[in-house]
């Protein structure tokens, strides 16, 4: 059994600080499910769209099985801005920008709305229409939103990719699209330092010939090298055109964007998203799991590069006339209060971060958000993995002050928006710390067995969506059979997530981790996660990364690396226990083969641990591209591990 549904007995006296009103929001569920022209037509009226012609979903025989708001027409940009410029919102905050060395702006409505039409104006004037794909490599500044709305504002479709990825992702990425238009800036700024964007630039633009034009945001002055004389200053674009333009109302079914998956295991996956279904989830999704107020401020500490950034920093919260805050930086850098100050200081009431971060700070110590009135904060959330029991309670109690309601929220790139999460705004469920609770509404999720029955209560499973919901993607760009073969294949019918997880009594959805992280020991499956949870569940432990190990007898035998936390001394003693508490919350089969201490585990900038670096370093192999990577230290600190445990056994 997981180790979260061992501790169920322990969750009990949380459920007493919500309000238990979970037959509303299943009777909601239900309706949206039996009638879902009625439930998600009324919701679209708080839209605005220029043509509404047939049904809010039309059934189909071939996936994903729906097509959402085909005959009506609507523009996401013109819902985003022009919207809230006839109401008081148009002075209203929509972004405070701030960057690490603490540079800062104040982006209003009335003011992104300027800013989004001159871009889009000058986009026009460079020949970008409806369906064009451009585009975008920018780091976490005011640009890179308002260049997603002027895109968008055009009826043509941007693909963001993150900026931190390789000149041959670009490539990668630039090919498939065929973008005719690339945004950049000359540099990045990361832990103090200068990273060089436009030098990445030109090398791929050395094997991108179609590109026929380069905007740069010139942060530093400079455009970098003139790469076939491509480039345009983003202050000229600026200045081009009549600097408004008229929003493309576009079909429902319309793209909206393309965002490429990792391209680690071969081709990128270009989710391709419309712009109906997904404007409407996006919309909904924010409203009633955030519940941010006209007065509040709001943070998600994703970066725009990933879905997370564009559901819940761009389209959710601006579509919803939200504050937010947009920061350029790493989240512990220049000490690791750094978030807390700001959230002190800008006041802020709903705050939505990752399990890794969350781990990280438990790391660091209680000791740092001490320092800082954490009183504003209503709701905490988190997003992009399984959130483990133990940093769920830390989240609770040094952040949250035990009075914050935490929305532990499960989606995907190709999901479009959270799909299971507690729900605030549709009256609270009772919350257990380490479930993502119940499906939102629309969602007709469950738990499935190899052969595709439901599974029994407490028996692990494959997570799959059984109806067509409004945020779910359309296709992978250009590949329509790839897109059938990965996702509605394996069980026909249902869109197949690729994450494991388990039903408990009440019907709450535990996620597992990915059903392809999972280690098949002496014919035993295994998921990685399980024993990371495992890992961390004891006192001594803040974070832990496990990976698989070829071995001639098991096939693959568990390999641990362990983060402490502060007070804790790497020790054999210490050692044996972790690997008896993995023994006894699991069992024999789960132990790792080798267990090391390090500092850091090495992550990428959004958070996530690299396990192909560890898995390198541990099969003595080259580490490969680690451009992504937050911290290169912590590859010499995971090998340094390495060598000294395997000295130390030969010795």
């Amino acid at each position: 059994m997981h180790i979260v549904l061992d501790e169920l007995k322990e969750v009990l006296p949380f459920e007493s600080m919500v309000h238990p009103s979970i037959g509303n929001l299943r009777t909601l569920h239900a309706l949206s499910l039996e009638s879902p022209d009625r439930f998600w037509g009324e919701i679209a009226n708080e839209l605005y769209w220029s043509e509404k012609s047939g049904p809010v979903l039309r059934p189909t025989d071939v996936p994903p099985f729906g097509k959402w708001f085909e005959g009506w027409k609507t523009n996401i940009s013109y819902n985003c801005l022009d919207r809230h410029l006839n109401t008081w919102r148009r002075n209203k905050v929509a972004y405070y920008w701030e960057t690490e060395s603490g540079e800062s702006r104040t982006i209003t409505y009335q003011q992104l709305s300027d800013m989004v039409n001159r871009i889009a104006s000058g986009l026009k004037e460079l020949g970008v229409r409806k369906g064009d794909r451009v585009t975008i490599y920018l780091p976490m500044v005011p640009e890179l939103p308002a260049s997603m709305l002027a895109v968008a504002r055009l009826g043509a479709i941007h693909s963001v990719i993150f900026a931190g990825f390789t000149s041959q992702s670009l490539v990668d990425r630039l090919v498939d699209s065929q973008s005719r238009v690339l945004i950049t800036a000359d540099v990045a700024y990361r832990r103090g330092k200068k990273i060089g964007l436009k030098q990445i630039v030109d090398e791929a633009l050395e094997r991108t010939p179609f590109v026929r034009h380069v905007v740069v945001l010139n942060r530093e002055g400079s455009s970098g090298t003139d790469a076939g004389k491509r480039n345009i200053p983003f202050s000229e674009l600026m200045h081009m055109g009549k600097g408004r333009v008229s929003p493309e109302f576009v079909e429902g079914t319309h793209p909206s964007y393309i965002l490429y998956t990792s391209g680690t295991t071969g081709k990128p996956k270009g989710a391709t998203h419309s712009t109906g279904g997904y404007m409407l989830w996006t919309y909904y999704t924010q409203k009633v799991v955030f519940t941010v107020r006209d007065e509040e401020v709001y943070w998600c500490t994703a970066d725009i590069g990933w879905v997370t950034g564009h559901s819940y920093i761009v389209y959710g919260p601006l579509l919803n006339g939200v504050t937010s805050i947009l920061y350029e930086g790493a989240p512990d850098y220049p000490q690791p209060d750094r978030w807390w100050e700001m959230v002190e200081r800008y006041g802020v009431n709903v705050f939505y971060t990752s399990p890794t971060s969350i781990r990280m700070f438990m790391k660091f110590g209680e000791q740092w958000p001490k320092m800082h009135d954490l009183s504003s904060i209503r709701i905490l959330g988190t997003v992009g993995e399984p959130i483990n029991p133990e940093a769920w309670k830390w989240y609770h109690a040094h952040i949250g002050a035990e009075k914050a309601v935490i929305v532990d929220t499960w989606w995907q790139t190709e999901t479009g928006g959270i799909m299971i999460s507690p729900q605030p705004g549709n009256h609270l469920v009772p919350l257990k710390p380490g479930s993502a609770t119940l499906p939102i509404p629309g969602v007709d999720a469950e738990v499935v067995d190899e052969d595709g029955q439901p599974a029994k209560q407490g028996q692990k499973g494959f997570l799959v969506i059984k109806r067509p919901w409004p945020g779910q993607f359309m296709t992978l760009w250009g590949d329509d059979d790839r897109f059938r073969t990965v996702y509605f294949t394996k069980y026909p019918g249902m869109y197949y997530a690729g994450d494991y997880a388990v039903k408990d009594a009440d019907g709450y959805f535990w996620i597992l981790g990915r059903a392809d992280e999972v280690l098949k020991v002496a014919g035993h499956r295994i998921g990685t996660v399980e024993i990371e949870d495992s890992l961390i569940s004891h006192p001594a432990v803040a974070e832990s990364a496990v990976i698989g190990r070829n071995d001639q007898v098991k096939m693959q035998v568990p390999v641990a690396f362990v983060v402490l936390r502060p007070g804790n001394t790497p020790s054999e003693n210490l050692r044996s226990e972790l690997l008896n508490h993995v023994k006894k919350t699991i069992g024999p089969i789960a132990v790792p083969d080798q267990l090391y201490f390090v500092e850091r585990l090495p992550k990428t900038r959004s958070g996530k641990i690299m396990r192909r670096v560890i898995g390198a370093v541990v099969e003595e192999r080259p580490i490969g591209d680690v451009t992504t990577l937050e911290d290169t230290t912590s590859v010499d600190e995971a090998r340094r591990a390495y060598n000294e445990l395997k000295n130390a056994m030969k010795s």
